[in-house]
């Protein structure tokens, strides 16, 4: 069987849609099967880009290539899964979220496009008319489900899948740190954990590690002066994922409190690591594993509560690894498996 999977790129960034995209093709190839990545661009602004995507997309013909048959579609992300096919599956990573679970909150930017009333509109309308053609229609999370059923009234199936690379990860001590890796932009919402260090007792400190928007970067770099933190805040950059398995192995925990996370494979990496999760009450893809006081805490979006939870996790080591060992023992109950995955999709 030939196996198109269809995502976008937003040029000079590479994060998890596009470890996911690169690793459901090497699955497929270990399976037997004949797959590639098809990739369009993408650029949601101005107003005419976005348009242009989306047309782009529309236009697309993934039926077939030099004369053979593309047997099956399956689509990641927004605009190409406006994609026309004969067998199309969804494999929901999210929508253009500006328009839906974004609209109206501080990290939205459709609100400066001219018209942004009706681009939502037709985003949305685009949205339930092609995703219900889709032949079957999964996402990666019940976060995305849910979202999907509430704005456009499709129902769904979640199907989870395990990290790249997830084999590498262990246990190997109750550290001093707190490892926060993710990029760094205002929707990971690193600036809160910082903020929560005025406020920690304990001499913890925290290893940010990851790229992202200078902007954001220099927000940081200013919280980190401002509260003179210089000695307990470390951004290390880009890691190799040796790297960042051997910080998730000796941490104290992992903070990760992104706003409405779709996903979030920091939250399966720490727990396949032995590592209890810090996160919040609205963050979403996180909340589906983290237990409250069973192998993490979920605390309200305030620098003062993450700081409690800082201290405690400090303070009570021995409870600190109880929490991660639970978070392993959840992962082995749930199973995660790629051949579940690859079953689900190209049944």
């Amino acid at each position: 069987m030939r196996i198109a999977i269809a995502t976008v790129q937003v040029p000079f960034e590479y994060g998890g849609a596009e470890f996911l995209a690169a690793n459901l093709k090497h699955q497929l190839l270990r399976r037997g099967f004949e797959a590639e990545i098809v990739t369009m661009p993408f650029k949601w602004y101005p107003s005419a880009s976005l348009l242009g995507s989306i047309r782009i997309a529309r236009l697309l013909d993934l039926s077939e290539v030099k004369g053979k048959p593309i047997d099956l579609l399956i689509a990641l992300k927004f605009p190409i899964y406006l994609a026309e096919h004969q067998n199309k599956v969804l494999w929901l990573l999210h929508q253009h979220r500006e328009a839906y679970d974004l609209w109206g909150t501080e990290y939205e930017g459709l609100h400066t496009m001219p018209h942004r009333d009706r681009l939502r509109k037709l985003i949305m309308d685009y949205d339930r008319k092609h995703i219900s053609r889709c032949q079957k229609i999964y996402t990666i999370s019940a976060t995305v489900s849910t979202r999907l059923r509430q704005y456009n009234g499709i129902a769904s199936t979640p199907v989870y899948h395990p990290p790249f690379g997830y084999e590498s990860f262990r246990f190997e001590s109750v550290g001093d740190y707190i490892f926060c890796p993710a990029r760094l932009e205002e929707l990971k919402r690193q600036h809160l954990l910082i903020e929560s260090l005025r406020y920690v007792k304990s001499p913890v400190k925290v290893l940010l590690a990851g790229v992202g928007k200078q902007s954001y970067i220099d927000r940081l770099e200013s919280l980190i002066e401002k509260y003179a933190l210089r000695d307990k805040v470390h951004l290390i950059g880009w890691i190799s994922e040796e790297e960042k398995a051997s910080y998730y192995a000796n941490a104290l925990a992992v903070y990760y409190a992104p706003f409405q996370e779709d996903y979030g494979y920091v939250t399966l990496e720490a727990f396949f690591s032995g590592k209890a999760v810090i996160t919040c009450t609205d963050s979403g893809g996180p909340l589906e594993f983290v237990q409250q006081g069973t192998n993490g805490f979920t605390v309200p979006p305030d620098p003062m509560a993450v700081a409690e939870t800082i201290d405690q996790l400090y303070q009570h080591k021995r409870i600190a690894k109880t929490m991660g060992m639970n978070g392993q023992d959840l992962l082995k109950h749930l199973n995660l498996s790629w051949d579940a995955v690859i079953e689900r999709l190209t049944a």
